[in-house]
């Protein structure tokens, strides 16, 4: 379905019935990429699927202001409005994760839980944004001035998704086709300007804010990650982590029925 928010048409769906749960997937992702993991919970919860800003069927606006995280995040609180949902629990990763984080520190009651793969508050230090922010305008002109298939084929190839290579074929074809399928790069360019690490606001001071449930995943193989997690569970007052032998950046997809398990078990 569609759901219109402030001039901006959002694609959303929805799969089962039962407690909300809200997908937040990564960037240069869509809500497409949770389907796997959406099979193995519509039996027994609501799942509520959400492109995001400049992803997927979504609209992508040529003003960055619009993709600025905190207004994402009241333009998510409109569609559950929409949706008649109070409460919700939410499974963001990597960029989803930091768009659930900015929900739950700015619409406590609204959150039950929070699962996070691969997320971070943001980065701690204004020095350490405006260096990121630099370097995320710079990726954002080269996406703008070489095109969605270049930005892929350098996407692929970041050490962050290097465990992906291993993957079937089969598996890889089909990651690679979904990013491909962001085929307007207004989008992606002003995702990175608007909602990227560089702009996002740090959330570390009011991690001890949350109290609700929080399950931090990480890989293993991903060490940056794992190390962000184990500093927010110090300052969460209820988290838990669980770190993945053998896998990278993006569990869900590299061993998506234990992450669906751990997941299962959390909820």
């Amino acid at each position: 379905m569609k759901i219109v928010v402030s001039d901006i048409t959002y694609y959303v769906e929805i799969r089962g019935k039962g407690s909300p749960l809200l997908f937040l997937h990564g960037f240069t992702g869509s809500s497409q990429n949770w389907l796997p993991i959406v099979s193995m919970f519509e039996d027994a919860y609501q799942c509520i699927l959400i492109d995001i800003l400049g992803h997927g069927r979504t609209d992508s606006p040529p003003d960055s202001s619009l993709y600025d995280i905190e207004k994402v995040s009241s333009d998510i609180i409109s569609i559950l409005d929409e949706l008649l949902i109070d409460n919700v629990t939410i499974i963001g990763y990597s960029m989803g994760g930091r768009l659930a984080l900015a929900l739950a520190v700015n619409y406590p009651k609204r959150i039950n839980k929070l699962i996070l793969e691969s997320s971070s508050p943001g980065l701690l230090l204004e020095s350490e944004r405006n260096t990121r922010f630099k370097n995320d305008v710079t990726l954002a002109n080269d996406i703008r001035e070489n095109g969605i298939e270049w930005f892929v084929n350098y996407w692929e190839q970041i050490p962050l998704f290097k465990t992906q290579h291993s993957l079937s074929t089969e598996v890889k074809q089909a990651i690679r086709n979904q990013r491909l399928n962001n085929n307007n790069t207004i989008g992606l360019v002003n995702s990175l300007i608007g909602m990227g690490t560089g702009s996002q606001p740090s959330y570390w001071d009011r991690l001890v804010s949350l109290e609700i449930p929080v399950l931090l995943i990480c890989g293993e193989v991903d060490q940056k990650f794992c190390e962000i997690a184990k500093q927010m569970s110090k300052k969460l007052p209820n988290a838990k982590v669980e770190k993945i032998t053998g896998v990278g950046h993006a569990i869900h997809v590299e061993h998506p029925k234990f992450f669906g398990k751990i997941v299962s078990e959390f909820l």
